[in-house]
């Protein structure tokens, strides 16, 4: 599918059937498989064959659905996890463990602030996080010689921040260590930011890619283009023997392109089981086939929402970075010159009570823990999905009491802004 279009791959790309073989993905809805001799499975446990023993690992239709991510990617090899969550906790912990650090963007989700900054830190693992828009000798000073990666998003999730893709992967290869990038709201159809240097990319597949508000899940690809071979003394998960399965080196076996994923499979997920079901991942792909579809009516009435609300009377501010005059419209146009996402943030001159009196006057978009639907929802990040910050670290975020969250959907524009006209009438 190397050739084939963005648009083709989201509906082609990851299974091909074979003759007389199902022409949609099947689901294999099986905890175990069966093998003819021991010595056949014992192959598969030394990972010197490749198959399938337990779906708690791996399951022929995540792969299917890796598969197609992958491809959207650019990347070489990809894995399913049970949710977000999951995808960027295994990125990290992957190739850092007690005693590491990372250095992570500011303003990143709070559910994965959260992580990284409470409970992995329990875990031994310490997080610096830095400003997307921190001055080149402010992110130099952020590395240590301890330091095992760099994490940031594409879009942030809900401060609308773009990251310099190419500023924040030239600092971390200068260090030796690799690029992570949670690509959740722009997919890959607006921004691939392996193509812009990143070497590891991440997804919450609830969002986008699914679409639909049907199946939570996750999704990890690898670029095969760091070379943990060349910075072996930093990461001896990779580049050293690992013992619980007969002394196999990832790196050496499995090269660039398959080391990374095979270690977080035969690992992370044979040891936590944070797997996706294999009928969630069957409604991911359903979700994927028209990605390309929809996206660009999500971007399309995001845009038509935020120059609604810019110079709104009400409105103290409308964060869109697809916004001509937002802080992050010109990286915007680069690393995503077709659209950017259907996510607008702004606030209220009324402060947190106006926030609440609008939410509650919406009649099509609906209060949700939830974004980046067919279906238009909103949130009040401080009182929910940001609610475990202090003051200081929702500043930090990029997030202010009166901030509203709207996640427009594929609706129509106009309705769209008739619905938010009303409920800003209910505003005193």
């Amino acid at each position: 599918m190397k050739d084939y279009s963005i648009n083709t791959k989201c509906v082609q790309a990851g299974y091909t059937p074979g003759n007389g073989e199902p022409r949609q993905i099947p689901i294999v809805q099986s905890t175990t498989f069966k093998y003819n001799t021991s010595e056949d499975m014992g192959k598969l446990f030394d990972l010197e064959a490749s198959g399938y023993f337990y779906t708690r690992l791996q399951n022929p239709t995540n792969d299917y659905v890796a598969a197609k991510i992958c491809a959207l990617e650019g990347g070489t090899a990809a894995m399913l996890t049970s949710s977000g969550q999951a995808a960027n906790f295994f990125a990290i912990f992957n190739i850092a463990g007690c005693g590491d650090h990372v250095v992570a963007s500011s303003t990143i989700y709070g559910g994965t602030y959260n992580l990284f900054a409470v409970t992995m830190k329990k875990m031994g693992i310490e997080f610096t996080f830095v400003s997307p828009d921190c001055t080149d000798e402010e992110l130099e000073a952020a590395f240590r010689p301890n330091t095992k990666a760099v994490f940031g998003e594409t879009i942030a999730n809900p401060a609308l921040t773009v990251l310099d893709i190419e500023r924040f992967a030239n600092a971390a290869h200068a260090h030796g260590v690799p690029l992570i990038v949670d690509n959740t709201f722009a997919t890959p159809v607006n921004c691939r930011p392996i193509e812009w240097g990143c070497d590891i990319v991440t997804h919450s597949t609830t969002k986008y890619i699914d679409g639909h508000g049907a199946s939570v899940g996750g999704c990890i690809v690898d670029s095969g283009k760091f070379d943990w071979l060349a910075h072996a003394e930093k990461f001896p998960g990779l580049t050293t023997p690992d013992d619980s399965y007969h002394g196999i080196t990832y790196a050496e076996k499995f090269g660039l392109a398959g080391a990374y994923i095979t270690k977080a499979t035969a690992q992370l997920m044979r040891d936590f089981g944070s797997i996706q079901s294999p009928q969630n991942a069957f409604y991911l792909n359903l979700g994927l086939e028209s990605l390309h579809v929809r996206m660009p009516r999500h971007c399309e009435n995001g845009l038509a929402v935020a120059k609604y609300l810019k110079n709104h009377p009400k409105i103290s501010f409308v964060t869109y970075p697809g916004l001509e005059g937002d802080k992050y419209y010109e990286l915007a146009r680069k690393y995503m010159p077709n659209g950017t996402c259907g996510v607008v943030s702004f606030g209220f001159k009324g402060g947190r009570a106006a926030a609440e009196t609008f939410m509650k006057n919406l009649k099509i978009a609906a209060i949700e823990t939830h974004v980046a639907d067919a279906r238009s929802c909103c949130l009040h990040p401080a009182n929910a999905t940001h609610r475990q910050m202090n003051d200081a670290e929702l500043i930090a975020c990029g997030i202010t009491a009166d901030l509203v969250r709207f996640s427009c959907g594929i609706e129509d524009a106009a309705d769209l802004i008739a619905d938010i006209e009303q409920a800003l009438e209910a505003v005193k």
